[in-house]
């Protein structure tokens, strides 16, 4: 798992930490927050990595140490996770350690990761993710024994605004009242979702987003891109590692993604009702997490395409693929409906969160797409 050196920028941050565990004054609690792909999760692991090393250097994590060892594999007995899962079984509350394999297995392929990618690796399916009141035992049950190694203990919570509202309750006890030794590194994509309680209770490191030659010089080294190619990929991912890697080629949920888009405009232009209702329930079967990706992701295809039409390139972040497709599409999105086909696709993701029924929710705004693609 990664070193503070290995967390690509934010080199402030890293200084800012690095002197908060030397100084000894290191805060109970910290709440990462930041932009997507900013490297919440990355720099959280490697300030772990920090706080359990026997042998620190004065940056960074010495890496021959046993905990160190330990830390590569994520097995260190003084580090404990929480995040959001799905129950396995109907009627009973799993626990995250039910998902550690998986969640082992997917940082040690990318350690810049989102939440639909975490439900696909899961298989959540239609479940809607959360941290559950039993995480909460099981959270008090880890930290009231002593550290193992003699140091600290590290409580990491990825996206606590995810807890359940009993849970998040018995989180802020612990907060109030921390076992000795005790760091709490909560990583959060919506800090506004949390309680204020807890929020009020933990310092807060934001990270902002990366920098353009940051990310280029990182796709140059981790993929062997030339500097064309990386140059234009960063320029595309609006200070997002995590866009910047899906920028290299379609993942297959970006893939879905822009194929569910380019037929929803094609089939709406068409005024083709019997395709889109098939359209809508394919996407009403996708689960909950994923449409409002996917509409999120309609969104941003929205924007892009307005802008394209001002015939300026560097103002526009789209791959390859979806440049072409822009191409002949963005004349339809113009003055005349960019507003209403944006509050069109606001409206269903509001009904999404609100737990509507999917197939009215995508059927009607499928419906309602007809008539805004007409307005040319």
């Amino acid at each position: 798992m990664p070193f503070f050196r290995e967390v690509v920028g934010q080199k402030e941050t890293k200084c800012q930490l690095v002197e908060s565990v030397r100084s000894g004054k290191m805060p109970h609690a910290l709440l990462f927050t930041g932009t997507p792909g900013s490297g919440k999760l990355p720099m959280a692991l490697a300030l772990a990595r920090y706080l359990l090393c026997r042998h620190p250097l004065e940056d960074d994590a010495c890496g021959s140490c046993p905990s160190c060892k330990m830390m590569d594999k994520l097995s260190h007995p003084d580090l404990h996770f929480a995040f959001p899962i799905v129950k396995r079984k109907p009627g009973h509350d799993s626990v995250c350690d039910d998902f550690l394999p998986q969640w082992r297995e997917m940082l040690e392929r990318n350690l810049y990761v989102d939440l639909p990618q975490w439900m696909l690796k899961i298989g959540a399916g239609n479940q809607q993710p959360q941290i559950y009141v039993r995480e909460s035992d099981e959270i008090q049950r880890k930290l009231s024994f002593k550290s193992s190694q003699g140091g600290y203990k590290v409580m990491l919570v990825w996206l606590p605004e995810k807890m359940n509202t009993e849970c998040a309750n018995k989180l802020l006890k612990l907060l109030e009242e921390p076992p000795l030794k005790t760091v709490f590194l909560l990583v959060s994509e919506q800090p506004d979702s949390l309680l204020p309680t807890i929020v009020s209770r933990t310092q807060r490191i934001n990270l902002h987003p990366l920098a353009d030659d940051e990310i280029e010089r990182f796709l140059r080294d981790r993929y062997g891109l030339v500097e064309e190619d990386a140059h234009d990929i960063a320029r595309r991912s609006s200070g997002s590692l995590l866009k910047a890697v899906e920028n290299i080629q379609l993942s297959e949920e970006n893939r879905l993604c822009f194929e569910l888009f380019v037929n929803l405009m094609r089939m709406a232009y068409r005024r083709d009702v019997r395709s889109l209702k098939t359209w809508s329930e394919q996407v009403a079967g996708m689960g909950r997490e994923r449409q409002k990706n996917l509409l999120e992701y309609c969104q941003r295809m929205v924007r892009e395409n307005f802008i394209t039409n001002f015939r300026h390139p560097e103002m526009v972040y789209l791959n390859p693929d979806e440049e072409q497709f822009a191409i002949r599409f963005s004349p339809f999105i113009n003055e005349r409906n960019i507003i209403s086909v944006m509050a069109l696709l606001e409206e269903a993701q509001c009904h999404v969160e609100q737990n509507v029924n999917p197939k009215m929710i995508f059927f009607d705004m499928a419906l309602r797409m007809i008539v805004e693609m007409k307005q040319r």
